[in-house]
């Protein structure tokens, strides 16, 4: 199951990055890519903080080896999320300063 839950973040965060860099390397202005991405990374920037608000409040199960391996899965997890929403953040400075 960990497998499976490690490969699923991994490829929700190349879907991530790799539809980030076709915005990037796309024929339009660039100051529309520039808007759009801006407002796609805010609004994943939203959605994972409420990820990781939702994997810090987490829920108790009633099984010990449960319990341990959910923490475990949300650690990683909240760990690939933070990690995300910094990258996020520092294309979000960027798209900005491009701006200016």
């Amino acid at each position: 199951m960990s497998k499976n839950s490690n490969s699923l973040v991994a490829f929700i965060i190349g879907a991530g990055v790799g539809a980030a860099l076709g915005i990037l390397f796309a024929p339009e202005a660039g100051s529309n890519t520039r808007d759009k991405l801006s407002f796609k990374l805010s609004k994943y920037k939203k959605e994972l903080e409420g990820l990781i608000d939702d994997l810090m409040e987490g829920k108790e199960t009633h099984l010990n080896e449960a319990k341990t391996e959910g923490k475990r899965v949300i650690s990683e997890a909240k760990n690939k999320a933070e990690n995300l929403l910094s990258d996020v953040n520092k294309l979000i400075d960027q798209i900005n300063q491009g701006n200016n």
